[in-house]
């Protein structure tokens, strides 16, 4: 974790959350940059996390965005507020089937209740193969 133009508090926000979303542990998203308004979480590809082709279920790509945006968000928010999914648009441009994947997530728009994120998965060769756009909204 960077940590770039994050104050302390919020560094301690993103370690609790890293350490206390059961989701993630169980697909072993991990976290591997943020900085204000942005997040990189990575995945490593197993068998566990495939369709019957050998490609990585959509679910596990969904959730992985879905970690990665929030994560972004957070990096915005004061210290009590929290936020949830209220859409989430995704293109799966290519399939993936091996080695780490990455997903990084950056807040286009952040408002008084509202938060429009866009987010790019990327494969072992870092060439692009999810796009996706998504709302929060404050709770």
């Amino acid at each position: 974790m960077s940590g770039k133009q994050l104050t302390p508090a919020q560094t301690r926000r993103i370690q609790k959350a890293v350490e206390s979303v059961p989701y993630a542990h169980l697909l072993g998203i991990e976290l591997d940059d943020i900085s204000k308004g942005t997040a990189t979480l990575g995945l490593n590809i197993r068998k566990e996390l495939t369709q019957n082709h050998g490609v990585v279920h959509g679910g596990a790509i969904a959730s992985l965005i879905d970690t990665a945006m929030a994560f972004a968000i957070i990096t915005l928010l004061a210290p009590r507020e929290k936020v949830t999914t209220v859409d989430l648009t995704i293109s799966y441009l290519r399939p993936l089937t091996k080695g780490r994947i990455t997903a990084t997530a950056r807040v286009v728009r952040a408002g008084r209740r509202l938060f429009v994120v866009s987010a790019d998965v990327f494969d072992k060769d870092e060439k692009l193969a999810t796009t996706a756009l998504s709302t929060y909204i404050k709770l």
